[in-house]
């Protein structure tokens, strides 16, 4: 069975992934699984620079297939922040609560379409041989007045999809695993890996 090492410590994250994945014939593993906690400085101007940033430094390591995601959320009315700084809007340990809140203050004299905003997903794969391959998957909503719904992470509860009527934070896990923007990018990279990983 073919290994692939995923440039991820976050928990929730990796089960997203494991279950999007789950029908692929591969081990897929997370930093934790092969105990490696590197300090990756994430200083790229788009989602694919990041992914790749932190794709290639754990290849380069493990000298292994190694997939990584660089995802966040961009709100038009606020110039597309907090975008690329997504994870350290306000700070990295700053609880989502806080954040949402911060968002949906922004937004207070935004109406209807000003409201719009979108969750961004970029995957890079990072080939032993050098090679370098990356997708990106989006899901358009609006920004809600209140978090809603307790599923999902980070900025879930506050993006209302309105092809489904609620926010990303109300859908179970097995629907947003087929919607969401990291869906989209790993079903694209999915078509990416086929090839090798017949």
């Amino acid at each position: 069975m073919k290994r692939i090492i995923f440039a991820t410590g976050n928990e929730g994250k990796m089960k997203e992934i494991r279950m999007i994945l789950s029908d692929l014939n591969i081990e897929l593993l997370s930093l934790k699984d092969v105990g490696i906690s590197a300090d990756i400085v994430e200083d790229g101007d788009t989602f694919e620079d990041n992914a790749i940033i932190k794709a290639k430094t754990i290849m380069e390591l493990t000298g292994e297939l190694v997939l990584a995601d660089d995802s966040g959320l961009e709100v038009d009315y606020i110039g597309k922040e907090p975008g690329v700084y997504s994870a350290r809007y306000l700070g990295e340990d700053t609880p989502y609560t806080v954040k949402n809140k911060s968002i949906i203050d922004r937004l207070e004299d935004a109406k209807g379409d000003e409201r719009s905003a979108r969750f961004v997903c970029a995957i890079a794969a990072a080939f032993p041989e050098g090679k370098i391959v990356t997708t990106r998957g989006t899901v358009e909503g609006i920004i809600g007045y209140e978090e809603k719904g307790e599923n999902g992470f980070g900025y879930d509860p506050i993006v209302y999809v309105e092809k489904y009527g609620m926010t990303t934070g109300e859908m179970s896990p097995e629907f947003k695993n087929k919607i969401s923007h990291r869906a989209i990018a790993l079903n694209l990279m999915k078509k990416q890996l086929s090839d090798i990983l017949v």
